[in-house]
């Protein structure tokens, strides 16, 4: 075949791949001693750990530990607040604390008498009455559904009060809308992709949160749960290959250094992960558990989703180059895949960093209006808590794309070409001896 005939083989920084060149047995079998070890652990980890449900605690009434019911908004009466906010005003009528005042403006503008009605549990059909201040950021209308709270231990016209809106069909909507986009533009792949979300909320929900409120070590539960989570969604998603076995391995090796890591900062910190309410509840309910040691489980499996992007990515370019080229030996696959990687490394922290910032853009506003100071914000538990949690799991990610990459070019470099079908010079293919 002459140099005109030849059609080169077009290669790129892609997210998905096609099926993967099939391998030596000799290469299978080396790879099946590390991953079989090592799946193994992970499924005797889950069954030693398995919590066998959610331990049961007597409610406190407080936050998200409240027994909630679904209500519908019967009825909206507009009423002047001074007729339903009296009680609330001082005696001496004093203005000068933020609580005289607040209960001075309560009487102003025209406030919005609600009948709600209960329509799940028990006191199904029971009607209660809510009062909407003019300011309140949540309004309430005729005929919208709502989530109400049980007091039982309060009196009968206090036990129900409304605590959030019912947002039950936007998000049903929005999850169907995400659903058929990744199916349709992923076909099958986004379906197996799909399933493998499905698993790993179902990982999440019944053994990882569980067996830490038993008060297994969160770290432990976070590895063995992020590993479990790690080989379902990988094979599920790539297929049971060579090239994913790869983007598995080095999946795991980043995964331990963020675990390093992230018990190093923390400790040093003296980060105790007992930053707000919520955090301040589930050691209130559960004192046994460790917080710090919740933090670093967070900080493993919020880096796990990222780190698949990148180490498939990585795997996949290796695997492209050396079948455009299979003259390229490791180190030449290495610095044209290394390449593919860096670009994927700025993108990767530059999103990593900004997911973070956005989520804690709330807090970062209050540190603006209080003008405190780059190193008082940063030196704050609630923002230095992020701050690790950010660098680290960048750290992770930025190592993943070299350990994986080099992986990748040792493995597809390291198979036996002559069990492998070649090409003749009549381009018949046949059977190497």
């Amino acid at each position: 075949m002459t140099s005109s005939q030849r059609t080169p083989e077009p290669h790129g920084h892609t997210h998905s791949h096609g099926p993967a060149a099939p391998v030596s047995r000799h290469l299978r079998k080396v790879i099946a001693a590390v991953l079989i070890p090592f799946a193994t652990a992970v499924l005797v980890g889950v069954a030693l750990l398995w919590p066998g449900g959610t331990p049961a605690h007597e409610r406190t009434g407080v936050g998200f530990d409240r027994q909630t019911q679904q209500g519908k908004v019967t009825k909206v009466v507009r009423v002047d607040c001074k007729e339903v906010n009296a009680a609330q005003v001082p005696p001496t009528g004093d203005t000068s604390t933020p609580e005289g005042r607040e209960a001075v403006n309560a009487q102003q503008g025209t406030c919005a008498r609600a009948t709600v009605e209960v329509t799940t549990g028990p006191d199904k059909g029971r009607t209660f009455t809510e009062i909407v201040q003019p300011d309140a950021p949540r309004q309430l209308e005729e005929g919208q559904g709502v989530v109400v709270a049980y007091a039982p231990d309060a009196p009968r016209d206090l036990q129900y009060s409304v605590t959030d809106v019912d947002r039950g069909i936007p998000m049903a909507v929005l999850a169907a809308i995400f659903a058929l986009a990744v199916v349709v533009v992923g076909r099958m792949r986004g379906v197996m992709a799909l399933i493998a979300l499905a698993v790993s909320f179902l990982v999440l929900t019944f053994f990882i949160l569980p067996a830490i409120l038993q008060g297994s070590n969160p770290l432990v539960v976070a590895v063995v749960g992020a590993s479990a989570i790690m080989l379902i969604a990988l094979y599920m998603c790539h297929g049971l290959s060579a090239r994913t076995s790869v983007a598995v391995l080095g999946t795991l090796i980043s995964l331990l250094l963020i675990g390093l890591l992230g018990s190093l900062f923390i400790g040093w910190a003296s980060l105790t992960g007992n930053t707000d309410d919520y955090t301040g509840l589930i050691h209130g309910l559960y004192p046994d558990i460790d917080m710090s040691g919740l933090l670093l489980a967070g900080v493993i499996i919020g880096s796990l989703g990222v780190l698949d992007d990148v180490t498939v990515t990585q795997t996949s370019a290796v695997w492209e180059l050396h079948q455009a080229d299979p003259s390229m030996g490791p180190r030449a696959l290495y610095r044209a895949a290394i390449r593919i990687g860096r670009d994927h490394i700025a993108s990767v922290v530059n999103t990593l960093v900004l997911a973070y910032a956005g989520a804690a853009l709330p807090l970062l506003l209050l540190f603006s209006i209080a003008q405190s100071s780059v190193g008082t914000v940063a030196n704050s538990e609630l923002v230095a808590q992020e701050i690790v949690r950010t660098l680290v799991g960048s750290i992770g990610l930025v190592a993943s794309v070299p350990v994986t990459t080099a992986l990748a070019a040792l493995v597809v470099s390291a198979d036996r070409p002559g069990s492998q079908p070649r090409t003749s010079r009549g381009g018949r293919r046949r059977r190497a001896k």
